[in-house]
């Protein structure tokens, strides 16, 4: 099964995403965080986010893993923990040129699409019951006031 939440961003995708994925034992994708993970390891090569050529070389090498911890899902790029990393001040400045580039997004997608062939997920992402999944079992999208939206994400880069 695969269920799939869209929005906006700061739209709760995440939560929500997180939430039914434990209550019902499936598989949480943080699409999100995989685009990080990219943004991430460019920072730490030296890459300049904004040189294509060398990102999408990044995006083909990088080897992205899930796990769990007490404190929620734990991500590793490279074998390296990047849990804490990805959500930086830093790494969110780099990852809106990262995740713009066609190779990334196409790399990232593949991805995405091959963890739902051997798993129930619920996954969340913008585009993704129309790009990623657009068979989905399940397709929501979620919206919310800009005000709101404002909101959660000044809460999200206060840490709380």
């Amino acid at each position: 099964m695969i269920v799939a939440i869209d929005g906006p961003s700061g739209s709760g995708k995440s939560s929500v995403a997180r939430a039914i994925a434990q209550r019902c034992g499936l598989t949480f994708l943080d699409t999100g965080a995989m685009y990080r993970s990219v943004a991430a390891e460019c920072l730490r090569e030296g890459i300049d986010p904004d040189d294509a050529e060398a990102v999408s070389g990044v995006a083909r090498d990088i080897d992205i893993r899930f796990g769990t911890s007490r404190e929620g899902q734990t991500v590793f790029a490279n074998g390296r923990d990047v849990t804490r990393e990805i959500r930086t001040p830093e790494v969110e400045l780099a990852v809106s040129p990262v995740s713009a580039t066609p190779a990334v997004r196409e790399v990232m997608v593949a991805l995405q699409r091959k963890v739902g062939e051997g798993t129930d997920v619920v996954a969340e992402g913008r585009d993704i019951g129309t790009v990623v999944y657009p068979k989905a079992d399940v397709k929501v999208f979620l919206t919310a006031s800009p005000e709101a939206r404002a909101r959660r994400r000044a809460v999200q880069r206060e840490g709380g």
